[in-house]
């Protein structure tokens, strides 16, 4: 499986209120993206100096999976609400 990791620090403004919806938004997704196998939404409990403030993790049976994915008008529509309410996300594709 290829495993596609997600970070997100969220700007302060509604911050409560926008992570509840990018993870209801997300979790959303595996209904409407059939490449899309398994995924995982958490909010960040330890709220430390390192934290995040959510992490995404999502499962792919290959490359061509998470290529079908990216461009999914349904992701594209997440990716353009995240991008308003977050300031800063990190990515990590790896093979499990």
């Amino acid at each position: 499986m290829l495993v596609h990791i997600v970070m997100f620090q969220f700007k302060e403004e509604n911050k409560e209120a926008n992570m509840a919806r990018v993870k209801e938004m997300l979790e959303a997704l595996p209904s409407k993206i059939d490449t899309l196998k398994r995924m995982e939404v958490g909010i960040d409990v330890s709220r430390s100096e390192r934290s995040f403030d959510m992490a995404l993790v999502s499962m792919f049976e290959s490359q061509e999976g998470l290529d079908v994915y990216a461009p999914h008008p349904a992701h594209q529509e997440v990716v353009r609400f995240i991008k308003e309410v977050t300031v800063l996300s990190k990515v990590v594709d790896y093979w499990q």
